[in-house]
């Protein structure tokens, strides 16, 4: 639909100049709207369309599927009983196209004369298209992003998932090289626009390493062997090119103003309170555990202590979203070392590399718990939960420690799609018979794309979760 969108636009501008240009001679030029898109300007956009996606309405749905937190309220009780339509989500859908429109025209614009602004563009362009996959499985990519051409690009065909995820990987892997090219090679230089990395081109190829071990690992099902070994292969050159610590996370920024502000704390504090709360089984384990990041996660409850909504239930009592992840301008995690981390610990045992994925396994706990709340890694709780060795480790531990630390990420549910862990109790009230696998095929394009599928089935898994 934003295509027709976009074309729809260009035509009324045409119409309203051509008619009444006599009366704007002159005047055409405002210096608040270039005519012209300049890379840094287009790096801005398309980084904020990004951050809104990874840190919106579907990083929110996803929590409530993986139990992290609660539906509680008006379409929010809905969705925690997956009581979900085909239009809900039309807005995540047109902001992941708007973001992948955005990146494609940093792309094109960065051309060979500035191949560190053009390598970044594919990164982003690859993030977005990497969600839309994740969320909707077979998706528009070949035919769309295209303002112009025949009926094909206005009703775009569907790409199959394995089609896209190879195009993900081949974007990677250019960006990859585009950002290797010395710096004599560009006219432009990336800085203070970039607001993830202010230019910092290592950083972004850490990004594109673990985001390739990402989309690799995706494939644990499909082709469990070669999919650990690409994933840990990418790590390694991560590794190798000084990727080391939480520091060099791609994260998304907020600010204190008004329209700035994190999406979380937005949502949960500004435009709908009592929406969403903390969920029981995530804040349990917490407590339980004693978990030196509880604070964090979760703010204290009306009895001053840590709680969540049970399944089925709308209480408002418990503990919502905590300030590390919903103060005005917390930072939201997209890409980040300890998910490079836990990617190992998966692949590696996957591989039959047991030292290796405990290893990796205690390193990711532990720099997760040092990020999150500042300090040492409590003794106590490292002996109990971060000191697996080879003959202890397994795949529920790595992907339960994974959960804790995936908290407020789409990359949650995708795992536990993948992997089936943890293992997620059902919700009493459900509108359907498990958890959902998928989203429907928007309601927008039902209604604008021939090409569209009619998927309506919120339990038919996507191609790598078969």
């Amino acid at each position: 639909m934003f295509k027709k969108f976009l074309l729809f636009s260009a035509a009324a501008s045409s119409l309203w100049f051509g008619s009444c240009g006599r009366f704007v001679d002159g005047y055409e030029t405002s210096p608040n709207e270039p005519t012209a898109s300049t890379p840094a300007l287009l790096l801005n956009v398309t980084q904020l369309q990004t951050f809104l996606t990874y840190s919106g309405g579907l990083a929110r749905l996803a929590n409530i599927f993986t139990q992290h937190q609660n539906g509680t309220d008006f379409q929010y009780a809905d969705f925690a009983a997956f009581g979900i339509q085909p239009g809900d989500f039309d807005n995540s859908w047109e902001n992941i196209y708007s973001g992948m429109l955005d990146a494609k025209t940093l792309i094109d614009n960065a051309g060979n004369s500035n191949p560190h602004y053009r390598g970044i563009g594919k990164i982003l362009l690859a993030m977005n298209l990497g969600i839309a996959t994740d969320v909707w499985g077979d998706v528009p990519y070949s035919q769309a992003l295209k303002g112009e051409g025949t009926e094909g690009v206005l009703n775009p065909t569907y790409d199959s998932q394995e089609s896209v995820i190879q195009s993900i990987q081949t974007l990677l892997s250019e960006a990859i090289n585009d950002l290797n090219r010395p710096e004599e090679d560009n006219i432009l230089f990336p800085d203070s626009e970039d607001m993830i990395f202010q230019g910092d081109i290592q950083n972004w190829i850490y990004t594109a390493h673990i985001l390739k071990a990402r989309y690799a690992n995706r494939l644990s099902k499909r082709n469990p062997t070669a999919s650990a070994t690409e994933a840990l292969a990418q790590l390694d050159a991560a590794y190798a090119a000084g990727l080391a610590s939480s520091s060099t996370d791609c994260n998304a920024y907020f600010g204190a103003g008004g329209n700035e502000n994190n999406q979380w704390y937005s949502f949960v504090f500004q435009e709908r309170p009592g929406y969403m709360q903390m969920g029981k089984l995530f804040v349990d384990s917490l407590v339980a555990m004693n978990d030196p990041r509880i604070s964090a996660y979760a703010a204290e409850d009306a009895a001053g202590s840590y709680s969540g909504t049970a399944l089925g239930d709308i209480d408002q009592s418990t503990s919502t979203i905590g300030n590390y992840f919903a103060a005005a301008n917390s930072k939201a995690p997209m890409v980040t070392y300890v998910e490079a981390k836990f990617i190992e610990a998966e692949a590696a045992l996957r591989a039959g590399d047991a030292n290796r994925a405990a290893t990796a396994h205690n390193a990711a706990i532990i720099a997760h718990i040092e990020l999150v709340t500042g300090a040492t890694a409590p003794a106590t709780y490292v002996q109990d939960n971060a000191s697996e060795t080879n003959s202890t480790i397994t795949l529920e531990k790595i992907m339960f420690q994974k959960y804790l630390a995936s908290f407020t990420q789409l990359e949650t549910w995708t795992d536990w799609r993948r992997t089936g862990f943890p293992n997620l109790p059902m919700t009493p009230n459900a509108r359907i018979s498990a958890i959902p696998r998928r989203l429907q095929t928007p309601l927008t394009e039902l209604n604008y794309n021939s090409s569209a599928p009619q998927i309506r089935d919120l339990l038919l898994p996507v191609w790598w979760d078969n």
